[in-house]
């Protein structure tokens, strides 16, 4: 990779595509509009029309949508080299809320830069549909989790997951990842409450796999947490390269 153009979203992108030159330097105009936004204020919201998509270059942000009983369901995490609100600006509305979990910088990217980056780059275009499928892969996935798996699995796999992900754009190891989410966050995102939250990292924790503590997550045997959890993630594809 071209570490002039490194950028989180290239680094995502790079696992399915070799990118060009031009390739990156496109990217690289599409992070052109970068701004800050503060913890905790929605970046987009549910019902929202005419917004712009975001491409997050730092933080953390949770999709959400509320139920008419006020709760949440957490729909997903996005972490840098994701975009948020993609869907929503071809599909006009959005169906969901984009919540920063901490401080985020992320770029904003209208319709017509995306129409422009296609036009120009039509492999970049092909690489970002892979971007977009592999996320409803994973939403695909956790669905599978709430109704499949136990507790703990379900946490584990969750996990594991997000390793995957960080790593793929140079932020997780092994050994762990920093991870600002809260039990709340897991709870939402899980279909739990944070009491069983709290007792299945507890568990995972004394069973010698995970801790979770103070904003870190510690792999303590990698590959037993893999086993426990069933977590093969040849649907996150991930493998290389495709198109040279």
């Amino acid at each position: 990779m071209n570490t002039r153009y490194a950028s989180p979203l290239a680094r995502k992108l790079s696992a399915f595509v070799a990118l060009s030159q031009a390739e990156f330097e496109m990217l690289e105009r599409l992070h052109e509009r970068r701004r800050t936004f503060a913890a905790g204020r929605d970046l987009v919201h549910q019902g929202q029309s005419g917004q712009a998509a975001y491409i997050l270059s730092s933080g953390w942000v949770c999709s959400y949508k509320v139920q008419a009983d006020g709760t949440r369901q957490i729909v997903d995490f996005q972490i840098p080299g994701d975009f948020l609100g993609l869907r929503s600006v071809l599909l006009r509305t959005s169906d969901h809320s984009f919540e920063p979990i901490v401080e985020i910088q992320a770029a904003e990217v209208l319709v017509s830069d995306l129409l422009e980056a296609f036009a120009h780059t039509p492999r970049l275009a092909t690489a970002i549909l892979w971007a977009v499928s592999r996320d409803e892969a994973m939403v695909v996935e956790h669905l599978v989790g709430v109704g499949r798996r136990d507790a703990e699995a379900r946490l584990a796999h969750f996990l594991l997951e997000l390793h995957a992900r960080l790593a793929l754009v140079g932020m997780g190891s092994r050994d762990g990842y920093p991870c600002p989410l809260t039990q709340s966050h897991l709870a939402d995102a899980l279909g739990l409450s944070t009491v069983h939250v709290n007792r299945v990292l507890r568990k995972l924790r004394d069973g010698g796999l995970v801790t979770f503590r103070n904003g870190h997550v510690t792999f303590d045997d990698y590959g037993a947490l893999v086993d426990f959890a069933e977590f093969d993630p040849v649907y996150m594809d991930q493998s290389g390269p495709l198109l040279k």
